[in-house]
C-alpha cells in the first residue's frame, strides 16, 4: 500500500493541510491538497498543496519565492487531514505575515504574535513581498511602479528619504516612521538591481562578524 493510500480523501477528492514551522511550532496556514499535491510533496520534499479558487495544482513558493521544506508529513488518527512540518523560507502567508493565523476574531493582530517577530524576520518578509511584486509587476501595486520607474529614479528617491531621516533626526520627531520608509525604498532599489539580503548580510558579517 502507497503512502497516499491510507488518507481518506473527500467527495472532491481534497484533504486538508496543515503547514506548521518544525523548530518553532508555530501553525503557519491551512490548505488543501489532492493526490497529486501529497505524491508531489513526498517525491520533492518540498510543500504542494491543491488551490479550490484556481482548480489547479501548485508549489508553495512558486511565484513568491516563500518555498517550504517538508521535514514531515503526518495523518490524524482519522486519515483525513494531514501535518506538513516544514522549514519555512519566508512568510508562510500573501500578505507578508509568518503565518496567516495573525488575527483574532476582532480582527486585530494578537501582540503576542506581533512580538514574536524580530527587525531580522520584518526586513526578510518585506524584501519577500517586494520580490513577489517584482515578480508580478501588478499595475496597481506602488512597489511594482517604483520598480518600473528604473535605477535613476529610485536611487533619487532612496536619497530623498535619506534627507528625511536627517530632518526628523534633527527635529527628533517620526524619526522611526521615516527610517521605515527609507529601509522600504531601499530595499526596493537593491530588489531591481538583483542584489540579495545575503550579498548584504555578507558584508556585514565580513566587515562586523
Amino acid at each position: 500500500m502507497s503512502a497516499t493510500e491510507k488518507i481518506h480523501f473527500d467527495e472532491n477528492g481534497l484533504v486538508p493541510v496543515i503547514a506548521q514551522d518544525a523548530d518553532l511550532g508555530d501553525v503557519l496556514t491551512l490548505a488543501y491538497a489532492n493526490r497529486e499535491a501529497v505524491e508531489k510533496t513526498l517525491s520533492s520534499g518540498e510543500a504542494h498543496y491543491y488551490s479550490r479558487s484556481r482548480n489547479e495544482l501548485w508549489r508553495k513558493g512558486a511565484t513568491s519565492g516563500n518555498t517550504q521544506k517538508v521535514v514531515e508529513v503526518r495523518l490524524d488518527c482519522d486519515g483525513d487531514a494531514l501535518l506538513y512540518r516544514v522549514n519555512p523560507n519566508g512568510p508562510a502567508c500573501h500578505t507578508g505575515e509568518k503565518t496567516c493565523f495573525f488575527t483574532t476574531l476582532s480582527g486585530k493582530a494578537t501582540e503576542e504574535d506581533r512580538g514574536e517577530i524580530g527587525f531580522g524576520d520584518i526586513i526578510e518578509q518585506l524584501a519577500g513581498t517586494i520580490s513577489e511584486r517584482h515578480r508580478e509587476m501588478p499595475e496597481e501595486s506602488y512597489t511594482a511602479g517604483l520598480i518600473r520607474s528604473g535605477t535613476n529614479r529610485l536611487a533619487q528617491k532612496v536619497g530623498e528619504e535619506a534627507v528625511e531621516v536627517v530632518v526628523a533626526a534633527l527635529r527628533d520627531e517620526r524619526l522611526a516612521e521615516e527610517t521605515a520608509d527609507l529601509l522600504y525604498h531601499l530595499l526596493v532599489l537593491i530588489e531591481e538591481r538583483d542584489v540579495g539580503l545575503d550579498e548584504v548580510a555578507k558584508v556585514l558579517h565580513d566587515r562586523h562578524g
